[in-house]
């Protein structure tokens, strides 16, 4: 028994079924909201499937109105935190001038860490305390408040990674400017960043770098605002724009901060990107802190245990024993995705550029890694 096939109809019948004009059907047309797989076209002569138009035009309708209600969420997100403002002592205050300056670092202007950690491995929030895991969060969110954050650094490990055998980084770089003055001048890669040989594109895994960029932030979990813990977030999670009101974390501090709203002040919440493969975190405002929990968050900001989150170091391990001055956690290594190198063709000699344009463009390559 064949399949009975839905005839096509003249731009007429379509403009009737859908209550509008002919000149509307064509900019629809023109527009794809009529996308090409529901009509034939034979030189200037147009024939469609009203069904199929249907569908696709409420697919459209439908994927708008998800946009809608995340734009519209994020925007009451925000009007809470206007509802903020005069009910706290501290928001017309200098101090909150300078902590909004402080988000410069998450927004790109302008990196181990202390003992405590939130390690993004396997893609769960596990809890680290002392090298120890003792919690683990299965559903993927995890509220923080954000008090500090370092600039972009970026790390560069050489060989494939060895879960078993887990080596510390053979270069890296606190401001992605040049190599830190710790590493070792037998596996410095470059002088300059710019002029590394691991910062070319299609050095690393497929068309990725080999160095990789970081970023170390301190946070505080929703409710426990007397300790502090390390995040290392890794490239994905940093840049892009955002989508679907998706953010990474440039995305986002440039959000709070049109807002006129230090991350400092909001509770953060953050979850995984599910169709990410690697460890990938997306950001949104829930909520502003309570007077009470901004002093705290405050109070913490510059305290020994958040400086030391933020400062780039390579001595940390998670169940690894140190080998040598500069090992690395084992969940950070695998982060960073360590990937087996890639012979890359020696690239012709060209003049070097500024150092901000190599910057910029290695940047907005990465968002692509």
């Amino acid at each position: 028994m064949t399949e009975e096939k839905t005839p096509y109809v003249d731009i007429h019948k379509v403009a009737e079924y859908f209550l509008v004009s002919v000149s509307t059907i064509r900019k629809w047309v023109r527009s794809g909201h009529i996308p090409a797989s529901t009509y034939l076209k034979v030189g200037e002569v147009y024939r469609f499937r009203i069904p199929e138009i249907e569908a696709a035009l409420t697919a459209a309708t439908k994927k708008a109105q998800m946009e809608n209600l995340n734009k519209n969420e994020m925007e009451n997100n925000m009007s809470d935190m206007a509802l903020f403002e005069g009910t706290n002592s501290l928001v017309s205050s200098d101090l909150f001038k300078s902590l909004q300056e402080a988000d410069d670092n998450l927004a790109g202007g302008g990196g181990g860490g202390g003992s405590n950690r939130i390690s993004l491995r396997g893609g769960r929030f596990r809890q680290m305390v002392s090298g120890e895991q003792v919690n683990v969060k299965s559903d993927g969110i995890l509220n923080v408040v954000i008090i500090n954050a370092a600039k972009l650094s970026r790390t560069f490990y050489q060989g494939a990674y060895d879960p078993e055998n887990p080596a510390p980084p053979a270069c890296w770089s606190p401001d992605t400017q040049k190599p830190a003055a710790e590493v070792p001048a037998a596996t410095r890669q470059a002088s300059r960043c710019m002029d590394c040989p691991q910062n070319i594109k299609g050095s690393g895994q497929g068309e990725s770098r080999a160095c990789r960029y970081n970023q170390r932030v301190a946070v505080m979990l929703e409710g426990e605002y007397d300790t502090v813990y390390q995040l290392q977030l890794p490239a994905t999670s940093i840049f892009g724009e955002a989508k679907d009101g998706k953010m990474g974390m440039q995305a986002y501090a440039k959000y709070l901060k049109a807002h006129k709203t230090p991350s400092i002040a909001v509770l953060t919440q953050m979850y995984f990107d599910e169709n990410s493969d690697t460890p990938k975190l997306f950001f949104k405002p829930v909520r502003p802190l309570t007077e009470e929990e901004l002093q705290q968050a405050v109070s913490m900001k510059d305290s020994e245990d958040a400086i030391k989150a933020i400062t780039l170091t390579v001595s940390q391990t998670d169940k690894v024993q140190t080998q040598r001055d500069g090992a690395v956690a084992e969940d950070e290594i695998d982060i960073d995705a360590a990937p087996e190198p890639v012979k890359v063709a020696k690239k012709k000699e060209v003049a070097a550029p500024s150092a901000n344009e190599a910057d910029l463009a290695s940047i907005v390559d990465d968002w692509d890694d």
